[in-house]
Order: C-alpha cells, then sequence, then structure tokens
C-alpha cells in the first residue's frame, strides 16, 4: 500500500487573491490522478488561509485580523467543509481518504477547540495539521494559548502534522521549536512537514526523539532548492549529505539514515509553486508523477517502510486508521 502523508483538498482564498500558485485542489481530481500512479490512501487537510482572516488584506498578500473577517473562529467553516466532502459528497472516495483538522494556535484558539469537540462527535478525524508560517502565528504558541490542541492531540490520541522552516527570516515555524515543543510532550506525536528542509541536526532530533517523524512533501522543487542552494533549504554546513540533482537518490539515502522516521507525501498540490515575490516571478514546478517515481525507484521494500509501515506507526500503529 502506499499512502501519501501530505494532501491539501479545498481552496485558499489568499493564494488565489494575491494570484499565486495553486490555490485549489478538488478531492475527486487528486484521487483519481494518483490512484492512476499507483497511491491508495492519503492524509488530507483544508488549504493554509482561513475565513477568520481580514480576506480584504489578502489582495495586497497581508495577514491581518481585525476587520474584514467572514468568519469569528478559524478553521470552523475550512475543517467541517471537507468533512462533509469526504463523507457525504463524495463517499466512494472518500474511503480512501484520512482527514485531519487545521488550526491556528494564536487566534479564538477556544473557540476553535469548541468547535473542534463539535466536529469530532459527528466525524472521524486522525490528525492536527499547522501551516503558521502563512497565518504568521508562532507555532511555539502551542506552549501557551495554543495548548489546548496539545491537550486536544493527547486525549483524542491524535499527531500533529507541522510544518517546518529552517530560514532565519521564518519567524514562525522553525524545525527547532517544534521538536522542542515535541519533547515537552512525549505523549504526544509530531511530524515535522519538508524533511526539516534537509537540516541534519534537525533530522537527528528526529530520530532520537520517540514521538517525532518527518514527510518528504514537496520533494522535488525542495531538491532544486538544495542545488540551487536557495534559502528556504539548510545551508550547506548543515544539509543532510546527499546527491540533490537526484531525488530518488535522496529518498533512498534519507530512508537509510532515518529508517522509522521517514514518511513519504507529495504536498500536493505544492510539489509546484509559482509566485511573484519581490517583483520576479517565482516558479518551482514538479509534477505528482515525478513524486511518486522518485519514491519508487527506493524499491518495494522501502516504499512499503516509507509510505505505509512508518506512517501507520504515526497514527498510532492500527492498520484500520489506514483503511486495511
Amino acid at each position: 500500500m502506499i499512502i501519501d502523508c501530505h494532501n491539501h483538498v479545498g481552496s485558499d482564498l489568499l493564494f488565489y487573491l494575491h494570484g499565486d500558485f495553486p490555490y485549489a485542489q478538488h478531492l475527486v481530481a487528486m484521487h483519481d490522478e494518483g490512484r492512476a500512479l499507483g497511491v491508495d490512501r492519503w492524509i488530507v487537510f483544508p488549504f493554509v488561509s482561513h475565513l477568520a482572516l481580514d480576506v480584504t488584506a489578502f489582495m495586497q498578500n497581508e495577514i491581518k485580523d481585525e476587520t474584514g473577517r467572514l468568519h469569528d473562529v478559524p478553521y470552523a467553516f475550512e475543517n467541517r467543509r471537507l468533512m462533509k466532502e469526504i463523507y457525504e459528497l463524495f463517499p466512494e472516495e472518500g474511503k480512501r481518504m484520512l482527514p485531519f483538522v487545521m488550526a491556528d494556535p494564536m487566534r479564538n484558539t477556544a473557540a476553535q477547540a469548541q468547535e473542534l469537540r463539535k466536529l469530532r462527535g459527528e466525524y472521524r478525524f486522525h490528525g492536527i495539521k499547522m501551516q503558521t508560517t502563512i497565518l504568521q502565528a508562532d507555532i511555539k504558541h502551542l506552549r501557551d494559548r495554543g495548548k489546548v490542541f496539545v491537550e486536544l492531540a493527547a486525549e483524542w490520541d491524535v499527531p500533529f502534522l507541522i510544518h517546518s522552516s529552517v530560514a532565519e527570516s521564518d519567524l514562525w515555524a522553525q524545525a527547532s521549536d517544534i521538536l522542542d515543543i515535541a519533547e515537552e510532550n512525549p505523549n504526544v506525536r509530531f511530524c515535522l512537514a519538508h524533511s526539516c528542509r534537509y537540516d541534519k541536526e534537525c533530522l537527528d532530533r528526529v530520530q532520537a526523539l520517540p514521538n517525532t517523524w518527518f514527510d518528504c512533501s514537496a520533494h522535488c522543487i525542495h531538491c532544486v532548492g538544495a542545488v540551487n542552494d536557495m534559502p528556504y533549504i539548510a545551508p550547506k554546513a548543515r544539509r543532510f549529505d546527499s546527491d540533490y540533482t537526484n531525488p530518488a537518490r535522496v529518498i533512498a539515502d534519507l530512508a537509510a539514515a532515518y529508517p522509522q522516521k521517514f514518511m513519504w507525501g507529495s504536498d500536493s498540490p505544492f510539489y509546484s509553486y509559482a509566485a511573484e515575490i519581490n517583483h520576479e516571478i517565482v516558479r518551482l514546478i514538479s509534477t505528482y508523477k515525478a513524486e511518486v517515481d522518485a519514491l519508487k525507484a527506493s524499491g518495494e521494500a522501502v516504499m512499503e517502510r516509507i509510505a505505509d509501515a512508518n506512517i501507520r506507526a504515526y497514527l498510532a500503529g492500527n492498520p484500520s486508521n489506514c483503511g486495511g
């Protein structure tokens, strides 16, 4: 079985209104493309921006929440919309989905927790996803106003999947901060997305902590970033040693170095990214097929481990969590 552990479904008004790509993905389109490539199950969650932000500021790529909100509770609409799509609109495709809910660790967290409890009473979901860079919400709020989400994860025995960064300019999602929080909460499971941007020190900490994993979401364009020494990738002095001109080789090397902690995920549709940054168009373009091909090149044993067994362990080791 191939489980893709990192996928967005729905739409993102911030990306759409600011003119960035991608800004949407339909569950059925993702399912059909992935099934044709051999993918069997998907961990899915909503896109990143939410209606409790000022949507009128999105055209200027600004994150505000004083006015212009379409909803008072972050992700209350988005999480419920995803569950309806999976369980009611498209139940056949939905049988292959493992939904996570999104949460904002900084804004109106008590109301978010209340909404999640309601949702939990109506639908099954398997984890909590956070992308705090876009929200400009420091992940360290999981120690204070966002601690309620850590408590819910422990109560429900579900893991976190958290966007991670090592770029100095990213004040909100540092991989080292996520690892500190994981170390402080040994009874809760954490996955750091994007291979910790290939930062070996952080990957070694994932290896050492019993409650942490990492995924390789958007792997191919991250390899391009490593080849070009882009600032969102760990600098060479801290970078995991591999041949980044060959994404399949990097997967094989990561799987060998971190055999029980590495999980495969595509980050669909964010395996491609295009936007205007500082008046220049940045295009990092890959395909779902390229992500799957890089996985399959490692052979059946590695594929079974990083795209099945490790993900099942992260989800709590219960095969029924993955539909089989």
